[in-house]
């Protein structure tokens, strides 16, 4: 465009004929421009005609449009205009039913209200006319009607009538209230309850339908009243109101409420607790008079006229007269096995209506729980486990512990009301002194000295089990609600672990009792085992005649106990406890056997597995056939019985020729002690003589390139001890806290069942012996009794700190998983 915008003709006529000889070609460039002039107008022409047809085109079409747009907008009007049309006409056609609706509604509330309205008046005259005749039964159940019907007609006091008639019937509230106020009045005055009792049985009807307000006030008079005297005697009368006196304020009190109890407690309804509401009015102004009384006795001097003595003995007075109303009026259960864990945070009711005036004086207080439960802890020591009369059952504790820690639970509140310092602090050290001596002196007490030689009862046990168990629940439920109520700088000095850790491990010394249960009742098959000549035997065969029976004990009594042990962590634990008992059981047995011939180790391997099939089924006993046994209790079974393999395939190797031997050795044991290796040649009986050729084998071997990764000492038989004569190898006591729930040790001596109960309780005993020396201060059987009892506490909250990791593990565990 902007070539054609800078386009000159003369220049360009110029650039054509630049020389005169161009000349000779004006014609023929005039001739080219006319022709193409010609052509341009041509196509102008035909563009100018192509342009105005198509205009002709958009404006026919567009016009149209507008002409259907146009009759569009009419349709939709039309339609518009017939719909406004329905609309009026349905409208029209539902006024008269509307109507209809609205006037039914109304008629129907006003023929109600009218109704009402009839039966207001009428109750009104019926009420006032039973009012006075004191038909008060009659009249409670007519007053509330009439003030329900009163309640419906409160948006209608507008209207004149209806307005007197809601005043009326308040004011004949109101004259039933003072007539009732007055006839109590007059009956209490004149001494004539027993005559009128039903008929203020009946006022109280009335007064309960009158509301809150009418029954607060006739209470409070009955209670005014009943201790009138009492406020009399002992606020007016210095010698009457003393401390010296203060049996006779509770006396007083207890014939009030026998009174209460034979003459008056059927006047009021059960539910007003008006004996509850007496008490509460008697402790709120005894407690004002003893707060008096105290403070006067400070003004006369520092403190030291009162009698250290006297006021003990006033403060335990009160705190039994407290625990008494609050026995009367509680409604839990003091054998609740929850003591600790509920409600701890609701008013403790009388528990410290009175005592809290002696709060300046807690340390006596103190003191005197301590008195008081170095009594208690002989009582239970002499309380039999259960009621002979009660059925048993799995889930039950012995009844002194909920006692004590019922005990405790009141104790603790009182004192954390009264005080959150360092007097509650000494009541925390109270209370884990005698949870350690119920601990010692009570359950490990019925657990081995009271059950005699034998051990307890499977019950019994369980019972011990359960108690301890409990009492580990409730010595970290204490503690946590020590620490919640006392100052936050005394609270790390509150610790109850080792108590709880001293129960766990009486807890774990149960299991193990009942695990020996089932190995007292195993010692005849593994007496038929031991009997049995393994060196002589000349082929294998199905199981030795041993192995059913041994199953079959193992089975009922394990039964017998798993259907006793409710939580499943005891149970898995007593499981675990057993199979790795009999594994170790199997090899004290194997080496009281010797000399075995390789077809005895072979059996005895076959036997191994039958006992290894038939222990899954422990856990399971109980539960419906087909039950699969926990994984974890199979992989623990595998690792227990496990052991048995590679002593028993080392024993299948003949000893010609030596080499076979001593490679098994080396592959199966994987050790390098010869006395080890020597153990096995005893074992397969080889003759002494023969033995050093073989150790020199052995010693040979060992030193090869190819062995170089063998441990010094086998787990397995470093243990034993085997002798040149035919002995039998201990089962074992606990020995120490880790192995209550590991491998028993296997000594010399043969386990001796009519010790059962004292041999379980070695576990915890472990150790006395071993510290010589007597406490300071101490001489004699004085001096080793006392140490005795403190390393025996000791080491019962070592096995409770091991016992409490490993059954940490259980948790979850069913007998098919929870459940089941």
């Amino acid at each position: 465009m902007r070539a054609v915008a800078e386009y000159d003709p003369i220049d360009h006529l110029n650039a054509i004929f630049a020389h005169p000889s161009s000349l000779q070609s004006v014609s023929a460039t005039s001739a080219a421009l006319r022709s193409y002039q010609d052509d341009l107008d041509e196509d102008i022409a035909g563009f100018v005609a192509s342009q105005a047809a198509s205009d002709a085109d958009s404006v026919q079409r567009i016009q149209t449009a507008k002409a259907e747009l146009a009759d569009l907008f009419t349709k939709i009007e039309s339609v518009r205009a017939r719909a406004m049309h329905t609309e009026h006409t349905i409208t029209d056609m539902t006024a008269d039913i509307k109507r209809l609706d609205n006037t039914k509604r109304n008629l129907t509330l006003s023929m109600t209200a009218l109704k009402r309205l009839q039966m207001l008046t009428t109750a009104y005259e019926q009420l006032r006319g039973l009012s006075k005749s004191r038909q008060y039964r009659e009249c409670a159940q007519l007053l509330q009607a009439v003030i329900q019907l009163v309640a419906h007609f409160k948006s209608y006091r507008s209207i004149d009538q209806i307005a007197t008639l809601s005043r009326n019937v308040a004011d004949l509230q109101r004259e039933l209230l003072e007539q009732i106020c007055e006839d109590f009045e007059v009956t209490f005055a004149k001494g004539e309850v027993a005559q009128r009792r039903p008929m203020l049985s009946e006022a109280c009807l009335v007064m309960d339908a009158l509301g809150d307000h009418a029954r607060v006030r006739l209470i409070n008079w009955y209670c005014n009243t009943q201790l009138r005297e009492y406020r009399q005697v002992f606020r007016g009368n210095d010698e009457a109101g003393s401390l010296d006196n203060i049996s006779r304020r509770y006396s007083w009190f207890n014939r009030m409420m026998k009174t209460y109890d034979v003459e008056h407690a059927t006047i009021f309804p059960s539910f007003w607790k008006v004996n509850e509401m007496l008490a509460n009015s008697f402790c709120e102004g005894t407690r004002d008079d003893f707060k008096g009384i105290l403070q006067r006795s400070m003004r006369r001097g520092d403190g030291q006229t009162l009698d250290v003595d006297l006021l003990l003995s006033c403060l335990q007075e009160t705190l039994d007269f407290e625990h008494a109303l609050e026995r009367r009026f509680s409604n839990e259960s003091r054998s609740s096995i929850d003591t600790m864990a509920s409600k701890d945070d609701r008013p403790q009711g009388f528990s410290q209506a009175i005592s809290e005036a002696f709060e300046p004086y807690m340390s006596l207080w103190v003191e005197s729980q301590d008195k008081q439960l170095a009594t208690l802890i002989p009582k239970y020591r002499q309380q039999p486990l259960r009621n002979a009369e009660e059925d048993f059952s799995a889930q039950a504790v012995i009844p002194s512990s909920t006692e004590l820690f019922h005990f405790y639970r009141l104790t603790l509140g009182q004192c954390a009301k009264l005080s959150t310092g360092s007097r509650l602090l000494e009541l925390s050290t109270t209370f884990a002194k005698y949870l350690e001596q119920y601990g010692q002196q009570v359950l490990y007490y019925f657990l081995s000295e009271k059950s005699g030689p034998q051990g307890p009862s499977i019950e019994d046990a369980v019972l011990v089990l359960n108690t301890a168990d409990y009492c580990y629940q409730t010595c970290n439920q204490l503690e946590e609600k020590i620490k919640g109520r006392i100052d936050e700088d005394l609270k790390a000095k509150v610790d109850l672990q080792s108590q709880a850790d001293a129960f766990m491990g009486i807890a774990s010394a149960t299991v193990r009792m009942l695990v020996r249960k089932i190995e007292l009742a195993c010692e005849p098959s593994w007496r038929e085992m031991r009997n049995t000549p393994w060196s002589k035997l000349e082929s294998v065969g199905d199981q030795s005649t041993y192995v059913a029976e041994l199953l079959r004990q193992v089975k009922n009594t394990s039964a017998e106990i798993l259907k006793c042990l409710h939580k499943q962590q005891y149970a898995r634990a007593f499981c675990d406890n057993l199979v790795d008992l009999m594994a170790n059981t199997y090899i004290a047995n194997i080496v009281q056997s010797k000399p075995i011939s390789e077809v005895g180790a072979e059996q005895m391997l076959l036997d191994s597995y039958v006992l290894k099939k038939g222990f899954t089924e422990i856990p399971t006993l109980n539960d419906e056939p087909g039950t699969a046994p926990p994984a974890s209790f199979v992989k623990r079974l595998n690792s227990s019985m496990g052991k048995l393999d590679p002593l028993l395939k080392t024993l299948q190797v003949r000893p010609s020729p030596p080499e076979a031997l001593v490679q098994a050795y080396l592959i199966h044991i994987a050790d390098k002690s010869d006395t080890n290796f020597r153990k096995i040649l005893d074992l397969k009986g080889i003759r002494k003589a023969e033995q050093p050729q073989l150790v020199d084998l052995f010693a040979a071997f060992r030193a090869s390139p190819n062995h170089e990764n063998l441990v010094q000492n086998s787990p397995l038989l470093t243990p034993l001890q085997i002798q040149s004569a035919h002995v039998s190898s201990s089962i074992g006591s606990l020995g120490n806290a880790a192995s209550v729930m590991t491998t028993p040790s296997l000594g010399g001596g043969r386990f001796d069942p009519t010790g059962l109960g004292n041999a379980i309780m070695n576990a915890a005993r472990d150790g006395v012996d071993r510290f010589g020396s007597p406490v300071p201060g101490q001489t004699g059987a004085e001096g080793a009794a006392g140490e005795a009892k403190a390393n025996l506490n000791e080491n019962l909250k070592s096995i409770g700190k091991f016992f409490k990791r490993d059954v940490g593990a259980f948790r979850g565990f069913g007998r098919s998983e929870e459940g089941k």
